[in-house]
């Protein structure tokens, strides 16, 4: 459908707000983006709260869409499952999906600066250390930090979990619905360096994890040989970081819960003390659109842990939907903006509980023998009825289904596992037999 072109203003250049930029300006709209942070790719990049990201196929999506796939690819890897760093040493992998299918590891920093570079060469203006200090529904109006005004016809917020926007509608709006919580784990970034010569010190093609029930580590690589490595423990408890106040203290746990991962991390005790703490948080908050011309988009609308790799791919996915609906109602912005509210609201609050969920799978489940066995289950299901039965994983790293449909089908699969794997032999090797009889007793269950 036809547009007319808006003045458009995004807070935030982070990478939803990079990514809307540039497919609104491929609309044809007059985009500009105001980031508090200086321009990354001029700037000394800051380490230490920038957890590599994995990116799956709703990501992917937009960014095909957008035209940028290629050029990320480009310095993506492929990881094909989890690898398991048991305590005693050992190893085990655990396919993500079907043969073939993977999710990426990305840099934040690198995918950030391709997704600006893409987004001025469809001509959006960027204007950097000039973020927003407030906004206000009414024109609508958002004043930056340099003191200046801006009155655009449409206004974005893509300013993360922490969002100035967001806040001064909370501050204007006396039904504002908003929920905010921590998890009572913190994380602090890490590294393996690249093997000497070049190439990495452990299976390229995997997200390795060192699960320890209340805690983890875990490492995905770089197009360097190195791994971005990210430890996840309590703030407080007995393993926790405010044990870990001095260089042999972190030594010793890492020598006790993370042996094999102490032995390729050179420069552990100067990472751990140089890079900050990171806090985890969820956001929750209602309503996303104000006075029909102010967007909450991504982090802003719905922060997520990232125990599922899906906060980018949220916010991505954020920008596919937008998109769709701009070719659907053209200049009818009130409706165009109320459907997306309606569509991605239920969405970004399912993919928080499933994030959350997912953490304890990560760092307590995988190692555990009736766990696998389930998961073992699950994937012959899968691959002798692709239609019929999809494991939640795969419904949400490797399809569209919606985030709430996701959520709800995994009640369902609890439910049925918790009638039918009792009475499996564990230590039977599931087959096209067993999958035969499951998919019968599926089909009654549904």
């Amino acid at each position: 459908m036809a547009q007319t072109p808006k003045e458009i203003a995004i807070a935030g250049a982070g990478l939803v707000g990079s990514l809307l930029a540039a497919w609104l300006a491929k609309e044809g709209h007059r985009v500009t983006v105001y980031e508090r942070r200086p321009d990354l790719r001029k700037a000394a990049i800051s380490v230490g709260r920038s957890i590599n990201l994995a990116l799956s196929d709703r990501g992917w999506r937009a960014l095909e869409g957008v035209g940028a796939a290629e050029a990320v690819r480009q310095n993506a890897i492929p990881m094909y499952g989890r690898m398991i760093h048991h305590e005693d040493g050992s190893t085990s992998h655990q396919p993500y999906g079907m043969e073939g299918q993977a999710i990426w590891s990305v840099s934040r920093g690198g995918l950030n600066a391709v997704l600006m570079d893409h987004a001025e060469q469809n001509g959006v203006v960027f204007h950097f250390e000039n973020g927003c200090d407030d906004a206000d529904h009414r024109g609508p109006t958002m004043v930056l930090n340099s003191g200046e005004t801006v009155k655009p016809d449409i206004l974005f917020a893509a300013d993360g979990a922490f969002s100035r926007v967001r806040l001064g509608m909370m501050l204007r709006n006396d039904r504002f619905d908003y929920n905010q919580t921590y998890l009572p784990h913190g994380y602090k970034e890490l590294s393996i360096p690249a093997a000497e010569g070049g190439g990495w010190l452990l299976e390229k093609n995997a997200l390795h994890i060192w699960p320890r029930h209340d805690f983890m580590l875990i490492a995905l690589a770089n197009h360097d040989g190195s791994f971005t490595c990210t430890l996840f423990l309590p703030f407080e408890g007995n393993h926790a970081f405010e044990h870990l106040a001095s260089p042999e203290a972190v030594t010793e746990f890492f020598q006790q819960h993370f042996a094999t991962a102490f032995e390729l991390m050179p420069t552990l005790t100067d990472d751990f003390f140089a890079n900050p703490t990171g806090s985890l948080v969820t956001v929750r908050c209602q309503p996303w659109v104000f006075g029909r011309r102010i967007a909450l988009i991504g982090d802003a609308s719905h922060a997520i842990v990232p125990f599922y790799g899906q906060g980018m791919n949220s916010g991505f996915e954020d920008c596919t939907v937008l998109h769709q609906l701009l070719q659907q109602h053209g200049d009818d912005w009130d409706t165009l903006l109320a459907d997306y509210q309606r569509l991605r609201k239920p969405s970004g609050d399912a993919i928080a509980d499933l994030a959350l969920q997912n953490f304890v799978e990560m760092r307590d489940k995988v190692d555990d023998m009736a766990f696998l066995f389930r998961k073992q289950v699950e994937k012959v299901l899968h691959k002798y009825y692709p239609d019929e039965f999809v494991p939640i994983y795969s419904q949400v790293t490797f399809s569209h289904t919606p985030y709430e449909q996701a959520l709800a089908a995994s009640r369902v699969h609890d439910s049925f596992f918790a009638e039918v794997l009792p009475g499996l032999d564990m230590n039977a090797e599931p087959d096209r037999v067993l999958a035969d009889r499951l998919i019968a007793a599926w089909r009654g269950f549904r």
